[in-house]
């Protein structure tokens, strides 16, 4: 386990910029109340095995003590590496992502599981959605009962929504929680 180099986190950077925009910086100076210390700790960005983790630097500090073949993971997985060198959001990220998200959209229940299968998000599912979207910004979808399901790219910005017919896409699909389900083995 490692800190990212420049690169690396301006690319993890520039991603959660897209979700959370000026909201990163509560991500990344959010105190971290774990541990004996009476004093804040500070949450950092780690890579393990080409994935990134949003963990605290005690805990950090306590996993030194296990071997780098023996650790699995540590902490919250924001996503990982490909072998090209593009970062990809996994869906383990999704807390920390509803937390701070700058655009949102409420499906309807009666799309809920069409989202949760891997589709895209259709004008006629959509219950809400935040102003100000413009087309491919990144966008957290939640149920109506404000409970997230995943996350997406914009297809369309607020204003070109309204005008859309019922089965004109809305958001691009590319993580929900179905796939804790689904793709068990590779998370």
């Amino acid at each position: 386990m490692r800190p990212l180099d420049e690169q690396e986190t301006t690319q993890v950077f520039e991603k959660l910029h897209k979700f959370v925009g000026n909201n990163l910086k509560n991500i990344v100076e959010n105190p971290s109340h774990e541990g004996t210390d009476s004093t804040p700790g500070r949450y950092c960005f780690r890579l393990q095995r080409n994935r990134v983790y949003y963990v605290s630097e005690s805990l950090v500090k306590r996993a030194t003590n296990v071997k780098r073949d023996n650790l699995v993971s540590l902490g919250t997985q924001l996503g990982k590496f490909t072998k090209g060198g593009k970062f990809h959001l996994t869906v383990q990220c999704l807390g920390i992502l509803a937390a701070h998200a700058k655009h949102k959209v409420w499906l309807k229940p009666t799309s809920e599981m069409s989202f949760l299968y891997g589709n895209n998000v259709l004008k006629g599912g959509v219950g809400r959605i935040t102003e100000s979207i413009s087309e491919h910004d990144g966008v957290v979808v939640f149920s109506m009962s404000d409970v997230p399901l995943g996350f997406g790219v914009a297809a369309k910005s607020t204003q070109d929504c309204r005008k859309m017919d019922p089965n004109g896409i809305v958001v691009l699909h590319q993580a929900d929680i179905g796939e804790y389900l689904r793709m068990e083995d590779d998370l």
